[in-house]
């Protein structure tokens, strides 16, 4: 993987955490959060959807990695979710 397919890579993985951030709701941090979600929503939603056995949507090949675009953006949206609720229940009394 060269220099240029890794930064390619961190931008689609950044507008997809972006992405799942303003469909749930709750945008914390900048773009290396973005980042991160992206990462990990692509982690999360195709594990998500090979567990029901669903078919991998609008896939891009950057170099020898095939980036997950839509399950990327729903298990980003959902760890975003998740952490939005967790983090708004905690208060001050």
């Amino acid at each position: 993987m060269t220099i240029v397919e890794l930064l390619v890579l961190l931008v689609i993985a950044a507008i997809c955490g972006a992405l799942g951030q303003a469909i749930a709701g709750y945008s914390r941090g900048g773009c290396l959060v973005s980042i991160a979600l992206g990462f990990i929503g692509a982690l999360l939603g195709m594990w998500i959807a090979r567990t029901a056995n669903l078919p991998e949507i609008l896939n891009i090949n950057v170099g020898d990695v095939t980036f997950p675009i839509v399950w990327s953006i729903i298990g980003a949206t959902l760890f975003v979710a998740v952490i939005g609720l967790l983090s708004r229940g905690r208060g001050t009394a």
